[in-house]
């Protein structure tokens, strides 16, 4: 009896092993990220199919967030606004590393086949010299 207790205790010890490295396996496998790296996107690759509601789950420089957060908006590819969501920062932002969020984005149906999910910095001079944003292609 015991010996069988033994044994499940060391097959849901490897389970749970092999489970958390296929996960961080798989979070490494699917960031996307923009050119000089500013913001990296954990759970969505360029071309994948999303549906509303959807969670983004990543991490931006600080530099991307004002008061904490950055807004994220998706359009279809006739230019038309389907959603926005306001990415909040996980921990201190006040830096320049890279700050974890996630957010829920809720879009209305859209009209054609692709689009685009956009991650806007938060620029509240307004200066364009601060504007940057980050695309992600998408399916609908």
């Amino acid at each position: 009896m015991t010996k069988k207790i033994f044994i499940l205790i060391l097959i849901l010890i490897f389970g749970f092993g092999a489970y958390l490295y296929l996960s961080m396996a798989a979070k490494e496998k699917t960031t996307v990220s923009l050119g000089d790296v500013y913001v990296r996107v954990f759970n969505l690759e360029p071309g994948a199919v999303v549906k509303s509601p959807m969670e983004i789950r990543g991490e931006a420089r600080g530099s991307w967030y004002f008061e904490a957060s950055f807004p994220i908006k998706i359009y279809d590819s006739n230019g038309t606004l389907l959603g926005t969501a306001i990415a909040q920062a996980e921990s201190d932002w006040m830096t320049e590393d890279f700050v974890p969020f996630n957010t829920t984005l809720t879009f209305s149906t859209p009209t054609t086949t692709t689009g685009q999910l956009v991650f806007k910095k938060d620029n509240p001079s307004g200066l364009p010299q601060n504007d940057a944003e980050f695309k992600i292609p998408v399916k609908f």
